[in-house]
C-alpha cells in the first residue's frame, strides 16, 4: 500500500476541507503576502488559502512526494516543498505572515516544541493557525489498536488537551483563540468510514502488514465498524469526527 494516496485522501475532499475553511474563517489578519502551508498534502487547503489571499506568495510543505506531486500538478502557481514538518521548524530561519497547518502536525511528536518554534517562524503581527484531530481515543482507533497483529507498530497521532497548547503559545502570543468542534459528517454507510480511514489513520497501520495480515485486519475492522455504526432511517450513518483549532497571534 503506497504511503500516502492522493486520490484515496481525497474521496472525501468535501469533508477533509471543511475544517481549513472553519480554521480560515476565524483567522483575523489584516494583511498577508507571505503564507506556508504545512502538511499541505495534495493542495486543497492551499488552495482555500489562495482564495482567501490571492495576491499572497505560498508556499505548500509536505514530506509525500506524491502529495506535492499532485499539487504542482494543479496549483503551479505556488511553491512547493517536499520536506518534513519538524525539520523545516528546526532549521528554516524565514519568517510568515501566517504559518498554516491543516490536518498535518498530528503525525509529528513533540508537540511542546515543535509548537514553540512553529510561532517562532510567525513575523510580529502574523499568526500560527493550526488543526489537527482529536479523536485519538474514539472507537475507530481503539479498534485499530485492539485488531492489529502482535507485534505491528504503527505510527499514530499525536494530540493533547487544549490546555496544554494554549499554555505553550499564550506566553509568546498577543492572543490565543482556541476551540473545538466535533463534526458530524454523513457517510453513505459504514463502510465509507473505513475508507476514510485508509486515507489517514488506518495507513500506518496497513504499510506495516503483510498481505494476509492487511486482508485479516480489514475484514474484522470493517465488521466491528458496521456494528458501532448501524445505519439512520434513510440508510446512511453519522460519523461523529472532533478537531482542535488554535489560531496564536504574533506580539
Amino acid at each position: 500500500m503506497p504511503s500516502w494516496n492522493a486520490d484515496q485522501y481525497l474521496k472525501f475532499a468535501d469533508e477533509r476541507t471543511r475544517p481549513c475553511r472553519d480554521l480560515l474563517a476565524a483567522i483575523n489578519l489584516s494583511s498577508v503576502e507571505q503564507i506556508i502551508d504545512l502538511g499541505c498534502g495534495p493542495g486543497n487547503s492551499t488552495s482555500v488559502l489562495a482564495g482567501r489571499w490571492p495576491n499572497a506568495r505560498i508556499t505548500g510543505l509536505d514530506d509525500a512526494t506524491s502529495m506535492i506531486d499532485v499539487a504542482r500538478s494543479e496549483q503551479p502557481q505556488h511553491r512547493w516543498v517536499v520536506r518534513d514538518i519538524t525539520d523545516w521548524a528546526v532549521n528554516e530561519g524565514g519568517q510568515f505572515d501566517l504559518v498554516f497547518s491543516n490536518a498535518a502536525l498530528q503525525w509529528v511528536p513533540g508537540h511542546a516544541p515543535l509548537y514553540t518554534r512553529l510561532l517562532e517562524r510567525v513575523r510580529p503581527g502574523g499568526a500560527l493557525a493550526v488543526q489537527i484531530p482529536g479523536n485519538f481515543d474514539a472507537l475507530p482507533h481503539r479498534l485499530m489498536r485492539e485488531l492489529a497483529p502482535p507485534g505491528v507498530r504503527a505510527k499514530e497521532w499525536h494530540a493533547h488537551e487544549l490546555a496544554f497548547y494554549y499554555d505553550i503559545l499564550a506566553p509568546n502570543s498577543a492572543r490565543v483563540d482556541i476551540w473545538q468542534t466535533e463534526y458530524q459528517h454523513v457517510m453513505a454507510n459504514a463502510d465509507a468510514i473505513v475508507e476514510w480511514y485508509k486515507g489517514s489513520g488506518l495507513r500506518p497501520f496497513l504499510e506495516s502488514m503483510n498481505e494476509d495480515q492487511r486482508e485479516k485486519f480489514l475484514r474484522d475492522y470493517t465488521e466491528r465498524i458496521r456494528d458501532a455504526y448501524r445505519p439512520r432511517p434513510d440508510g446512511k450513518v453519522l460519523f461523529p469526527f472532533l478537531r482542535f483549532f488554535v489560531v496564536a497571534y504574533k506580539n
